[in-house]
């Protein structure tokens, strides 16, 4: 991973964007489809690539991040329901070095000192489907996949035939309690149901976590009784009250009720007794009656929890500790080029398909052409993949790099519409210089304005764009919106009758009032993604209202004011809004849509609207803590006093912001004031 740290922006920008792409499809394929094309480890490991990179440039982090989605969007067949408290994911370590910083990240946030002691609880992380069974009264009442992690599918009467599961519960019972945890297939069950599938002549399923989530949401509760599902709890959501102040406690509590727990589950005081337990885990890993692929840590005390809070997608105070890598050997067949919505040409490596750890891996990322340089790579050779671990399936090394073949020449023209290739002065990507009248880049940006970060129009997938763009019905985004002009040529074609055609126009017709953050996501400006798109409507309001200071004098001043948003992304924006092109294509989409002002998701307070600064040394809190309070309570929070400060927070040992505070009369309180502010906000 050390190369990802000479990347240029421009260049962890357009990985950013390919690694979104990627992930999201086998979200859909894993979560939806219940058809995954890789591994539990080949998923990581994208997304461990893309955490390194957000980490690198966190100015560059997009909506459709791994660190912003959980799963994907609940199938059609099955009733679709919305958690009252979200479905997250979780962060993963790949390292002990991981763990320890995870650890330290802890105290940090909560402004501990270094050898204070932190509380963990650990437990196998089960390879099944998640699933919340809420119960009221004592009584199960519903059950809900995970789906996207805010939306799930109604499963309650297919969770009925499980026998795990209680349908009632009996002792000091809240009024509402959701339990959360997997739903499994044990691997003696999965090897039986395919042994007599074999003999039916019917299809097998791939793996036992498929054979679960197939079994589970089935239209046919009749189907998921017949197939032998188990279930382990592991957490809660929605809670009228908790049976303890402890994670231990509350599980602990959830057991007693009779729903089963993992006997594994364990409450440990040291990080040297977590990593041992993550080893004793491992040797057992093969003799479990089921499949795991790490283990979960989650800080014990439930007020520091509380205190920790969520990061996009997941919780600062729970990780999961995943098993290491797995490599083997195959040749490469082909190289492949794909063209992105950028213009950026990204080499593809074709294998023979060969199996690592039980999973078939065919195609590899090669990144760019200096990294087929550095390796010496060609088709026809034999290679060492990797497919866990720093990186993404990607290949590790080249056995037959000295053979005597003429190196793979990267193209200097794009293969999709002839113009010249080239790289920009400091760049390593080569890009096509068509523009918009390269197909694939206006394609790839059509996909991207409808994908599920940005518009999210359902039914509007990559195949329907692909099939409409050369149909000659979409060139801009705004054309989407005239679709209903075509209903009668839609028709007919196949895999589209009346109903489907009339599912697609009323979903497109909910997005004429877009949300103006995913909006201006959508348009696909180089470097802006998904969080520096809502930082900019947190400042400025409205997509008119950031058009006007990108077009403005003194754009690059104002728009660097904003918290989050850097030169590389200040520039972006006015060369995005300056091209005569990119104008004519943003008032033919504003023509259609008319997208509300932004309006955060806060709380009241005095301090809603305001910017506010942090300086000093905080002693109840981290700077990041206080930092995340700020923007519940409405407040913008930057890195430097100006005249547009409306608020500075000084701590013991502030400096030259306190002075510079003072200079220009803006209001400056000590950290009790603030906590005051806090506690009174609404």
């Amino acid at each position: 991973m050390s190369d990802m740290f000479d990347m240029s922006e421009a260049d962890a920008a357009n990985r950013l964007m390919r690694l979104a792409k990627e992930i999201a499809k086998h979200n859909r394929l894993y979560h939806t489809q219940d058809a995954p094309e890789i591994s539990d480890a080949d998923y990581d490991a994208l997304v461990r690539e893309n955490n390194a990179l957000e980490a690198q440039f966190p100015h560059l982090i997009r909506a459709d991040s791994p660190n912003k989605l959980v799963g994907a969007a609940p199938a059609g067949h099955l009733t679709k329901i919305t958690h009252a408290k979200p479905m997250l994911s979780l962060d993963n370590a790949f390292a002990d070095e991981d763990v320890v910083d995870f650890v330290g990240r802890v105290r940090r946030f909560l402004n501990l000192a270094d050898d204070a002691e932190v509380v963990l609880t650990a437990e196998p992380k089960i390879d099944g489907l998640s699933c919340s069974l809420r119960y009221e009264g004592g009584t199960l009442v519903m059950a809900a996949t995970r789906g996207d992690g805010q939306v799930g599918e109604d499963v309650t009467a297919n969770v009925r035939t499980i026998a795990d599961i209680p349908q009632q519960i009996a002792g000091n019972i809240p009024d509402v309690f959701e339990v959360r945890g997997e739903v499994y297939m044990s691997k003696s069950d999965f090897d039986a149901i395919n042994a007599r599938a074999e003999a039916e002549g019917t299809k097998l399923f791939a793996n036992p976590r498929n054979a679960a989530a197939g079994s589970l949401r089935q239209k046919d509760a009749k189907i998921t009784a017949a197939r032998p599902l188990r279930f382990l709890a592991h957490g809660w959501g929605e809670a009228t009250s908790l049976p303890g102040e402890t994670q231990f406690d509350v599980i602990k509590t959830i057991e007693s009720w009779g729903l089963p727990v993992d006997p594994r589950f364990v409450r440990l005081n040291a990080t040297s007794q977590v990593l041992a337990h993550y080893r004793s885990i491992e040797a057992l890993r093969a003799d479990l009656p089921f499949d795991i692929d790490g283990v979960v840590y989650k800080v014990d005390r439930l007020d520091w929890q509380a205190r920790l809070g969520f990061v996009a997608k997941a919780p600062r105070w729970a990780i999961a500790h995943k098993f290491p890598a797995e490599r083997a050997e195959t040749t490469l067949e082909s190289i492949d080029i794909q063209v992105g919505r950028t213009g950026k040409l990204t080499p593809v490596g074709r294998l023979k398909p060969v199996t690592v750890g039980g999973v078939v891996v065919s195609n590899v990322t090669l990144h760019n052409r200096d990294e087929i340089a550095r390796l010496g790579v060609r088709p026809g050779d034999r290679v060492v993949v990797q497919r866990a671990g720093d990186v993404i399936p990607q290949i590790v090394e080249t056995l037959t790099r000295d053979a005597e073949r003429d190196a793979w020449a990267f193209p200097d023209h794009c293969p999709e519409c002839g113009s010249e290739a080239v790289a920009e002065e400091g760049e390593v990507d080569v890009r096509c210089t068509g523009g918009l009248i390269c197909p694939a880049q206006r394609v790839e940006r059509l996909k991207h304005f409808v994908s599920r970060a940005a518009l999210d129009i359902e039914g509007l997938g990559e195949r329907t764009i692909v099939e409409f763009f050369g149909l000659g019905w979409l060139h801009s985004p705004a054309d989407i919106f005239r679709l209903r002009q075509r209903r009668a040529e839609i028709v007919g074609r196949e895999g589209w009758q009346d109903k489907s055609v009339d599912n697609l126009l009323a979903a497109i017709e909910t997005k004429r009032a877009p949300d103006p953050a995913r909006l201006v996501f959508a348009l696909g400006i180089r470097h802006v993604g998904a969080v520096t798109a809502k930082d900019l409507l947190k400042a400025f309001g409205t997509v008119e209202r950031v058009r006007e200071v990108a077009t403005g004098d003194g754009a690059m001043e104002e728009l660097t004011q904003v918290d989050g948003v850097g030169p590389v992304v200040a520039e972006a924006l006015v060369e995005f809004f300056h091209e005569a092109h990119n104008q004519e294509v943003w008032n033919d989409l504003l023509s259609e849509v008319t997208p509300p002002a932004f309006v955060a998701n806060v709380r009241e307070s005095v301090v809603s609207g305001k910017t506010v600064v942090f300086t000093g040394s905080l002693e109840t809190m981290s700077r990041d803590e206080a930092k995340a309070q700020a923007e519940s309570l409405g407040a913008k929070t930057a890195g430097s006093v100006s005249a547009k400060t409306d608020l500075l927070v000084a701590g013991p040992g502030a400096g030259s912001k306190l002075k510079k505070a003072q200079e220009l009369g803006i209001e400056v309180i000590d950290e009790a004031a603030w906590a005051q502010i806090v506690a009174n906000a609404g």
